[in-house]
């Protein structure tokens, strides 16, 4: 498979959407794949094992949810010409053409990248990184991209013991490559950081944060409330002033915002600092915009709590 059908082929992929719902599915299990294949690993990985794997990816970076569904992305990517089942035939499927879970227990099926595409990452780990770089900065923030290369194994599988073995973003240089990496990321809009940390007079919105140095402020950033990745709008009423701490923290999960801008912590998070850097906001006031018009919109607020923030799964 030459290189400008192999980046077609992710281009396509097709990603299950259904309203402002996150569904990181087929790109997490991809990039564990590409992992596994930059690891030297078996390129069919059974499905006990990616159910376990995936479910702990998502656990961490997917929407909090009761139920995880390994099974629907390790059976779909099939018709994205990209992900091979061996004996399709042996299990069984829903009325929506779903495999049941069971079946592809009880018959140890086993999937992984068509045999050409590992092939082709196998002989350019250039190329597979830029295919696992692109997927990640199109389905999750900058404050948690190196974090989900790691954890996918992808970043470790391109460490060695000479050091850091990751390419530079201009080894390749075709076409292709480039429109892909257009078509995953979306364009940002500049005004918005400005905007942003204007509103909130250049201070964190928790913690009050506001260290300048020569009247530029240090490590405060403008936080989509709905990601940039999820298609949340550049709109002061969609962003927060943060510091990078709390930025982080609030991407994670760890913390979100009600309607009412009262601050709710998860119950998930402890640890050393935890109480003086994230516990002690708990159902504090969030410092907003004097102006009406530039505090975070409710529906904005909603997306988070209900597809970002680490709270119990709903029944």
């Amino acid at each position: 498979m030459n290189q400008s059908e192999l980046w077609r082929r992710f281009q396509v992929l097709r990603v299950w959407a259904s309203g402002a719902q996150r569904a990181p599915h087929k790109p997490l299990l991809i990039l564990w794949a590409i992992g596994r294949c930059l690891s030297g690993k078996d390129r069919m990985a059974p499905f006990a094992l990616v159910d376990v794997e995936l479910a702990r990816l998502l656990r961490r970076f997917g929407p909090h949810r009761q139920a995880v569904h390994a099974e629907f992305p390790f059976w779909r990517m099939q018709n994205d010409g990209i992900w091979e089942i061996d004996r399709p035939h042996l299990v069984t499927t829903t009325r929506k053409g779903d495999a049941h879970k069971s079946s592809l227990l009880n018959h140890n099926i086993r999937g992984g990248l068509a045999p050409a595409v590992h092939d082709t990452f196998r002989s350019d780990p250039d190329l597979a990184w830029r295919v696992a770089e692109s997927l990640v900065e199109a389905h999750f923030p900058n404050t948690l991209q190196e974090q989900v290369l790691r954890e996918t194994g992808v970043e470790g599988a391109l460490v060695n013991d000479g050091g850091d073995t990751k390419p530079s973003s201009n080894i390749l240089q075709i076409r292709d490559v480039d429109d892909f990496v257009n078509s995953r990321r979306r364009k940002r809009n500049s005004a918005f950081r400005g905007a942003v940390l204007e509103a909130y007079g250049h201070q964190c919105a928790v913690c009050k944060f506001a260290v300048k140095m020569e009247h530029q402020p240090l490590a405060l950033d403008a936080a989509h409330i709905r990601w940039h990745e999820a298609a949340g709008p550049a709109q002061v009423q969609n962003g927060l002033a943060l510091c990078t701490l709390h930025h982080r923290l609030f991407d994670e999960g760890a913390f979100t915002v009600s309607p009412n801008f009262v601050v709710l912590v998860t119950n998930m998070a402890d640890g050393q600092g935890f109480a003086e850097s994230l516990g002690r906001f708990r159902g504090s006031s969030l410092h907003t915009p004097a102006h009406r018009c530039e505090q975070p919109a409710p529906e904005f607020l909603k997306w988070h709590q209900r597809e970002v923030f680490r709270s119990h799964p709903r029944p």
